[in-house]
C-alpha cells in the first residue's frame, strides 16, 4: 500500500450537518455548519467552527447563546440553502417555511422540523484563523418523541444528514451499522 502526502487539509470524513441558530437583532437566523462535534461529556458541551464574517455569529456574540439543530434527510434542501444564502439579505426561516420555537435560554431560536435541538450557552470562543471556534455548554435537549427507542435517541429514526468533501462536496444519508461499539474489538484482547 503506497501512501502519498497531499499537504495539510481538513480531511475528516464524514462531518455532521448542524443548523446553527441565533437571534440577530432579536430576529431568528440559521446557518449550516459541518465543522463541529462533541467536546465534553460532563458537563455536556459541543463545538462548532464558524467564519468570523457569518451573520449568525453576530447573534451569538449579541446573546451569548445559540442552538444546534440536527436536520433529518428530508430537510437536505433547507440545510443546503441555510449555507448558501446570508441572513443579511433574506429571512431564511420564512423562505424555507420552517417553524421557529424557543426554550429555556429564550434567545436561542430552534427549528421545530429538526428531530433534535440543542440549546447552548457560549463557554469559549477562540480565534483559530479562518474560523472562530465556539464551545457551547448544552443547557437543554429537545427531541421528537418518535425518534426515541426505550427513551433514548435512535439514530435510525433521527436520520441525520452527513457532509463530505474531497472529489465532490455532497450530502449523505446515515449508513448501515457494521459492528457493536465497546465489544467488536474484543477479538484482539487474547490474540498474540
Amino acid at each position: 500500500m503506497n501512501k502519498l502526502t497531499i499537504g495539510p487539509g481538513a480531511y475528516v470524513f464524514p462531518q455532521p450537518v448542524f443548523l446553527i441558530g441565533s437571534n440577530v437583532n432579536d430576529h431568528p437566523n440559521f446557518m449550516t455548519a459541518s465543522w463541529g462535534g462533541m467536546a465534553c461529556g460532563t458537563p455536556p458541551m459541543l463545538s462548532v467552527a464558524i467564519r468570523p464574517q457569518r451573520y449568525t455569529l453576530k447573534g451569538i456574540r449579541q446573546n451569548n447563546v445559540f442552538s444546534v439543530n440536527i436536520p433529518s434527510e428530508d430537510m437536505v434542501e433547507q440545510a443546503d440553502y441555510f449555507g448558501i444564502v446570508s441572513g443579511t439579505s433574506v429571512d431564511k426561516a420564512e423562505t424555507c417555511g420552517i417553524d421557529v420555537f424557543y426554550g429555556k435560554l429564550e434567545k436561542a431560536p430552534m427549528i421545530l422540523q429538526c428531530p433534535i435541538n440543542l440549546e447552548c450557552k457560549v463557554v469559549h470562543m477562540l480565534n483559530l484563523g479562518s474560523h472562530l471556534f465556539v464551545v457551547g455548554s448544552i443547557e437543554e435537549t429537545h427531541i421528537n418523541e418518535d425518534c426515541l427507542t426505550d427513551g433514548k435517541p435512535d439514530v435510525d429514526k433521527i436520520k441525520p444528514i452527513l457532509y463530505s468533501r474531497g472529489v465532490f462536496a455532497r450530502y449523505y444519508a446515515f449508513g448501515d451499522s457494521i459492528a457493536d461499539a465497546f465489544g467488536s474489538g474484543n477479538i484482539f484482547k487474547n490474540a498474540k
